[in-house]
Parts: C-alpha cells; structure tokens; sequence
C-alpha cells in the first residue's frame, strides 16, 4: 500500500495531525503534518512556509522552483522612506546566492522579467526595485540619463538624478543581503542597457558584490568608472550596437580592475533581449541568456573543491628469488673396459 492511500484511508485525520507519509515538497517519507482538509502533508520545515502550497494542487504535486512576492524596503531617497520591490525565492531551503536587477527609467520590463524568472529558476534569489511605483520615475531620470549618454560621452553617474538612482539601488540591495535565506558572500548585480551602467555604478562603490553581468550596456562618466570595480565582469553585446562597443571599450581601457569577459552576439542590435521590440532575436536572445546565466552560476555558484587525491604509494620492491646455481653436469661415465675376446673354440676333428 502506498503512503498516500494509507493516508486517504485515514478520513478522520484533521488539520495539525501527524501522520506518517511522504512530505509534498520535499519529497521524503517522514512524520508529516496534516495541513489543510484536502490532506496535503508537510514536513516541520515546510509547514513553517505552508504560503508556497495552494489548495488547488493534488497532494503529492512538486512545490515550484520559486515563489514570489512583493515588499517594500527602506530607504532614504524619495518620499515616505520606503520603496517597493519584486522578490523571486527559489523554494529550496538553502542559502541562495543573491542577484539585484538594477531597472532603468523604464521600470521593470519584459526583459527584466525574463531574466529574473531565469535566474530563479537556477537558484538564485532575485530582487527588482519596482522603480514604476516610485516618484524617481520621470522625465528628468530619463532626460538625464539619454542625454548624458548621447551628448556627453557617457552616462553621468555623478549628476543629481542618476545618483538618486544609484542610491535606490544600493538600499535594494541592503535589502536583499539582509533577507534570511540569503547568501551574503556570494551577490551580483545585472542590468541591461542603460540599467546596465548603473549597475556598473552600483558595483563601483559596494565592496560586497562578488560579480557584475551586463547586457549591452551604455558608456558611463567618468570613462575611468570601471577601475573600480575589482570584480569579474561579463558583457555582453551585439557586434552591430555602436553604444555598448563603446561602453565595452571603456571597460577594456580600465586598468586594475577585475577580470573581463566580453561576449560578442554576431549582428545584434540594441535590446535584441527585449521580446517586445523589434531587435529581438529568439536565437541571439538564448545564446546571451545561456552566457550571462553560466556565467553566474560560475562566479556564484562554484563547484566543491574535489578532495585530495590520496598518494600512492610505490609497492615495495620485492627481492627477485636468486636463481640456484646450475648443477654441475656430471662427466660421462667411462665406457665399460673391452672384455678378452673369447678363446677359440677348437675346430671339430682337431687334435
């Protein structure tokens, strides 16, 4: 008989009663906890989180890779003091390693989107400041930033309104190290375009971010910003986008800072990410997806180290068996003596 069926048998088992059966997300067939009257079974540990089950799903259906969720973190730019964000959790109970999706005057888009359910999925916990809902959302952003980055070589990071936005930025990811199932050694901050180079900014003054993944990004000024970004940094772009070459040339010049990783997508354009324009390209879109979540996954997620080989150790050297001397052959016995010839027989009639 099966778990399930001894415990569908069991009509009388209500909510907060044990039972022995086979965890629903989890997995594993222990004491469980009966959670709701449709009899799902939880363990200790995921009765604790008993918000990522909905009551439409048969016992016994896989928890979802992630779950998500709004809240609302503090800070000290705009009004109130508060600002909201998108949390993606994977539902694995583990530390996560941590990624900020640092949005630009656009907000949270398709493309953001995409790229934070990717990562997820692959373990990550995500957080996107929800920038739409914010009162740093306006023309002023976007003018400084276009303008910046079109007219003045590069985006100032240093002028009123993008610092702003940096700033949010930081508080975010304050925010997401401090999260309980947060790995704090192991963060990255991605972005694209020009949320992009705020990331490059925002890895320029935190000390605690362990690496930097961006998506054709714009050109920033001061041209030395990225110098200061001592950790490894992927870019990637499409070779027909004359901004992020030369954003990516900028990071090429910067001396001392951490190691580089430039990926080139042959005749992309600006934003062939974004399913919802006209520059997005399925194959192009997948094999950048596949270099920027690798390229995580390796900074972030490291295999163990293998353990020691032991050494070998040489066998010890037998002594060969000495070989016996050969026996001295024996000298060829002498032939018998020649017997006397045998006396004559006397002829018949002799006398």
């Amino acid at each position: 008989m099966r778990d399930d069926d001894r415990l569908l048998d069991q009509t009388d088992a209500q909510f907060g009663s044990g039972v022995v059966g086979v965890c629903d997300v989890c997995g594993t067939r222990q004491a469980v906890i009966v959670l709701s009257k449709e009899r799902f079974k939880l363990c200790v540990i995921d009765f604790l989180n008993k918000g990522w089950i909905k009551t439409d799903k048969k016992p016994g259906a896989p928890a979802l890779p992630y779950r998500s969720e709004r809240i609302w973190f503090d800070t000290g730019v705009g009004k109130g003091g508060r600002a909201p964000a998108i949390v993606l959790s994977p539902t694995k109970v583990v530390k996560h390693p941590a990624i900020l999706v640092a949005p630009d005057v656009f907000g949270i888009t398709t493309t953001l989107l995409d790229g934070a359910i990717r990562l997820a999925r692959e373990g990550f916990e995500v957080l996107l400041p929800d920038l739409g809902k914010t009162d740093l959302l306006g023309s002023g952003q976007l003018l400084a930033l276009r303008s910046g980055a079109n007219l003045r070589g590069g985006v100032a990071v240093d002028s009123k309104q993008v610092a702003a936005l940096i700033r949010l930025y930081g508080d975010a990811l304050e925010c997401l190290l401090a999260r309980e199932m947060v790995d704090r050694t192991k963060s990255a901050v991605f972005g694209t375009s020009y949320g992009a180079s705020l990331a490059l900014a925002i890895a320029a003054e935190s000390t605690k971010l362990t690496a930097v993944a961006l998506a054709y990004p714009m050109p920033v000024r001061p041209a030395d910003l990225p110098k200061l970004v001592t950790v490894p940094i992927l870019a990637v772009a499409g070779s027909g986008d004359r901004s992020a070459q030369r954003a990516i040339a900028q990071l090429r010049a910067a001396e001392g800072a951490g190691p580089l990783t430039v990926v080139e997508i042959p005749r992309a354009r600006h934003d062939f990410l974004a399913r919802d324009l006209g520059a997005y390209d399925l194959a192009q879109a997948e094999e950048a997806w596949g270099r920027i979540v690798g390229f995580l996954k390796q900074q972030l997620m490291p295999p163990p180290p293998k353990p020691p080989v032991p050494p070998v150790r040489p066998a010890a050297a037998s002594t060969p068996p000495v070989a016996a001397a050969p026996k001295p052959m024996a000298a060829p016995a002498p032939p018998p003596p020649a017997s006397a010839s045998p006396s004559a027989v006397p002829a018949a009639g002799s006398s």
